[in-house]
């Protein structure tokens, strides 16, 4: 059986890991992808097509907000920051995931 493609895993937990990141600090799209990516060592990476939607929603459900603001190397960007119910949101998801893999490790140990 082929390995799945990555996108495949990262399709389920994009949110959590866009909350997570934004709970660090605000940034830009580009900066998100690029800080899971880093965080995760390399193992992660977020694809634009599918972060910018993730964004919009996120913000349509008042778990983030963003303004314009201006890049290290002078461009304009949305910043992206966490709302209060969306460090709300970011514990709720880190529990909803941390009973997942609780399950899928259980799963997977039986014999």
């Amino acid at each position: 059986m082929a390995a799945r493609p990555q996108t495949d895993a990262l399709r389920g937990s994009l949110d959590l890991l866009v909350l997570k990141t934004l709970s660090l600090a605000p940034m830009h799209g580009w900066g998100i992808s690029q800080r899971v990516q880093q965080i995760s060592d390399g193992a992660l990476a977020v694809n634009q097509g599918s972060l910018y939607p993730a964004l919009q929603r996120l913000e349509k459900q008042g778990l983030i907000t963003s303004e314009w603001g201006t890049t290290d190397n002078n461009r304009e960007a949305r910043y992206y920051r966490l709302t209060a119910a969306g460090r709300r949101g970011l514990a709720h998801e880190v529990e909803s995931w941390r009973r997942f893999a609780a399950g899928l490790e259980t799963v997977l140990r039986t014999s």
